[in-house]
């Protein structure tokens, strides 16, 4: 009971912070993993449920490269937990795991980018995000992640509405490695590797432990469960706050630039100095004021396209979202009129059953449409995320339609 009273709390704080009071109608959904952070993408959701995991544990917020905090532990028996964009490990960070691990200890790293010092030691190899996938146009889905049977202890399944979780492991050490959890592709997104008397825990996708993610319905219980094959009573619990600050590969001996490798060829530092006198010399020959070329403006041209867009972006500055949904579901229906010849009325089980079998979409998904358009039309506000759901389903219905 007092794990959900503290989950409704965090939730309810989350909610102000998005936006509730007005002030900030969209939340930032930059990718920190800050436990600090009550933001989309932060991680105070996933500290608060690490030390409610470990109530007689104070959870120890690590500052320092692994290598470094490790000089002071002496564990056999504690957990290290870190969540992070990308985990930039040297071979001196590596070692310190690794012997942390052998020594009976458990390390859970979830990144989307792990550095090779780390995989090759391990034997694994790591299919990162295709780069459309992330900057792409119509990326948003309904996406989930899962454990394997003998983790899962509910029917519940893990998903929300956002970018794909397609990063997975593609090389496994079948010797040491376990594989934990899998991607909505079938393909394994985190893995344990046994080391001595300990585990290590690699996740490949950090998303799956956002703010955002757990506090999506029954989702805390995804790190719960992946929280149950870790040590019940550890010795003591870190969580990692220095990886997701640094996203930059560290230099292999900590003082070195990369110009120190330019510099250590006389050839490419004489190329380099000479490159770096022509382009201050152009630089300066170039401040002279040229009569740049007056280039013939094109008349505009009123199409009925460039009047839509034109439309639509006052819509958006002005951040109407319900004269937008409106306008969204009035020109669902009227293609719904137009192409199945039937009579739009919400609320019917006959008009769905009918619906679903001309169009070839579920009833289902259909049934799942027309709640969230009754839910958008009786609704007074309506804000991005309720905005962004709608016409996600929208467009999943005429993908999926005959």
């Amino acid at each position: 009971m007092k794990k959900l009273i503290a989950y409704i709390c965090c939730a309810s704080w989350l909610m102000f912070q998005f936006g509730c009071s007005g002030r900030n109608p969209m939340p930032d959904m930059k990718e920190t993993y800050s436990s600090r952070e009550t933001k989309p993408f932060g991680t105070f959701i996933a500290k608060s449920i690490l030390q409610n995991g470990f109530p007689e544990n104070y959870v120890q917020s690590i500052k320092k490269p692994f290598a470094e905090a490790s000089l002071s532990f002496n564990d056999t028996a504690s957990v290290y937990f870190s969540v992070s964009r990308n985990l930039y490990a040297d071979e001196h960070d590596v070692t310190a795991i690794l012997n942390f691990v052998y020594e009976g200890n458990t390390a859970f790293f979830a990144s989307a980018y792990f550095d090779t010092a780390l995989l090759s030691r391990i034997y694994c190899s790591l299919n990162s995000q295709d780069v459309m996938t992330v900057f792409g146009s119509g990326i948003y889905n309904q996406t989930y992640t899962s454990v394997i049977e003998g983790i899962h202890t509910s029917t519940d399944s893990f998903s929300y509405y956002y970018r794909p979780f397609s990063a997975y492991f593609s090389k496994t050490n079948d010797n040491y490695c376990r594989v934990a959890g899998y991607n909505p592709e079938g393909k394994p997104n985190c893995i344990v590797f046994f080391w001595g008397k300990g585990k290590l825990f690699l996740h490949a996708d950090p998303r799956a432990f956002s703010n955002y993610f757990l506090l999506t319905r029954n989702n805390y219980r995804y790190m719960q469960e992946l929280m149950q094959v870790m040590r019940t009573s550890p010795q003591h619990v870190y969580w990692d706050d220095y990886y997701n600050k640094h996203n930059n590969p560290k230099p292999s001996d900590g003082k070195k630039s990369s110009l120190s490798e330019i510099f250590k060829y006389p050839g490419l530092k004489a190329a380099f100095w000479l490159l770096l006198v022509m382009l201050s010399v152009y630089i300066g020959f170039a401040r002279k004021r040229k009569q740049r070329i007056i280039q013939e403006l094109k008349q505009n041209v009123n199409s009925s396209v460039a009047f839509t867009e034109t439309i639509a972006r006052l819509y958006l500055q002005k951040h109407d979202n319900k004269n937008i949904a409106d306008k969204m579901i009035t020109y669902f229906n009227e293609f719904i009129r137009n192409k199945y010849f039937l009579h739009v009325n919400t609320g019917s089980q006959d008009f769905i059953t009918t619906l679903s079998r001309k169009s070839g979409v579920s009833e289902e998904k259909t049934t799942e449409l027309f709640n969230t358009i009754n839910k958008v039309s009786e609704s007074a506000v309506v804000d991005d995320l309720q905005l962004l759901s709608l016409n996600g389903q929208i467009q999943q219905f005429y993908k999926k339609r005959k």
